[in-house]
């Protein structure tokens, strides 16, 4: 089966193109959490979803992100929900927003008079704000177009021999298609630093990679508890080099082009590595406190869906982005088969090579792009999580390649 040349998508008015029409419900602070929910639920629309940032004080990575959320171009427009004391600038947020063409509206609980009367506006809003955004025009996407993020939770030991493996085999083809892909992390890839520093594209970009990674290493070594959990251990994981080394074969065999941090767009098609250990001293305790803020990291940074690999098993997905759910342990997949998309593990039963799986899941990838829904979307998942962080902007080296796109 050949990839489809082109596939439908949504024209925002900023020029980029999406796969999904979603608009978002988010909460600017954990007090507006509950009436933003209610509202969603209200709508009983699965493309209306929410997301929210539950800290009431200021943090710049936590308003980059949602302003990268909120411009998604999955997303067709957004409902803001805020209490009305909290430290997020809703006004800066919804003019950016505005500034990107999409639809906007914002409602202050404070303001409105209450629990009851946010709730009755926001119904009247996101009605209003999913019609305007079902104006927007449908165009022809291509495969190059696309950008592809992926992530491994739930660790054991087939994921470094199936379903990691089987991605880069998926991005290598989407990258000879001249797609845009991010692995991550950097805070399990302890070990890898040197392999990777030889496949960056410039010796300043692998220079970056090396130290991205000291970085990781520092900074899991002050919190006395690095990425390799009591579930690793418990699924045949044996040594943080052998989940560094599985979680590496998720990138493939292709050149990385970049290093970036989380809300920052890959400038051009290529493979790019995502460091999501913050900068700086140790300020707000682990880097990511499950998967689902590292899936926000990648489409905050443009990913127009998620590979997810799991031995273990999870049964999570996203706002915003598709996510597709790929499954290493064959005997995982005999229990949880309804929430996976892909079963990796055939090849440990000798039923597929890993070519074969590979191909798999780029095929999916284009089908998904082009509409068809992930397990985890029918099942409804739309897990969202926004916590502080601090990074520094990104310098010229970690991007060597820059392009208009």
């Amino acid at each position: 089966m050949n990839a489809p040349a082109t596939f439908s998508s949504y024209l925002r008015a900023d020029g980029r193109k999406g796969i999904r029409n979603v608009v978002l419900v988010a909460y600017l602070v954990e007090c507006a959490h509950h009436v933003a929910r209610q509202i969603v639920s209200k709508a009983d629309d699965p493309s209306i979803q929410l997301v929210g940032f539950a800290g009431c004080y200021p943090n710049p990575y936590a308003f980059r992100i949602m302003e990268q959320i909120a411009t998604h171009p999955n997303v067709g427009g957004i409902l803001f929900v805020s209490l009305g004391c909290e430290g997020f600038d809703r006004g800066g947020i919804a003019r950016l927003v505005e500034a990107s063409g999409r639809p906007v509206e914002t409602l202050v609980i404070q303001q409105e008079g209450g629990t009851r009367a946010t709730l009755d506006a926001g119904i009247a809003a996101v009605r209003r704000l999913r019609e305007q955004a079902d104006q927007v025009p449908k165009v022809q996407m291509a495969l190059s177009e696309l950008v592809v993020g992926t992530i491994c939770g739930g660790s054991d030991g087939t994921s470094g021999i199936t379903a990691n493996p089987a991605v880069g085999v998926c991005f290598d083809e989407l990258i000879a298609e001249g797609a845009t892909c991010i692995f991550e992390e950097t805070g399990e890839l302890i070990g890898c630093e040197q392999v990777m520093a030889d496949r960056a594209i410039t010796p300043e970009l692998g220079a970056r990679i090396e130290q991205a990674v000291v970085k990781a290493e520092r900074y899991y070594t002050t919190l006395g508890y690095g990425s390799f959990s009591p579930g690793n251990s418990d699924g045949g994981l044996t040594t943080q080099e052998e989940k560094s080394l599985g979680a590496y074969s998720k990138s493939g065999n292709s050149p990385i082009s970049g290093l970036i941090k989380p809300g920052e767009v890959p400038p051009a098609p290529g493979l790019y590595l995502m460091d999501v250990v913050p900068d700086g001293e140790v300020r707000f305790g682990f880097p990511n406190i499950s998967d689902n803020a590292e899936i926000v990291e990648l489409i905050a940074s443009g990913s127009h869906l998620v590979l997810f690999t799991t031995g273990r098993g999870s049964v999570v997905g996203s706002a915003v982005s598709p996510v597709i759910k790929i499954c290493a342990n064959p005997e995982t997949y005999d229990r949880l088969a309804g929430d996976m998309d892909v079963n990796a593990g055939r090849m440990l039963r000798g039923e597929a090579s890993l070519g074969e799986v590979g191909r798999e899941i780029f095929e999916l990838v284009t089908e998904v792009a082009g509409g068809r829904q992930s397990v985890s979307e029918q099942l409804g998942h739309q897990e969202f999580v926004l916590t502080y962080k601090h990074f520094e902007p990104s310098g010229p080296a970690c991007m060597p390649v820059r392009s208009g796109r």
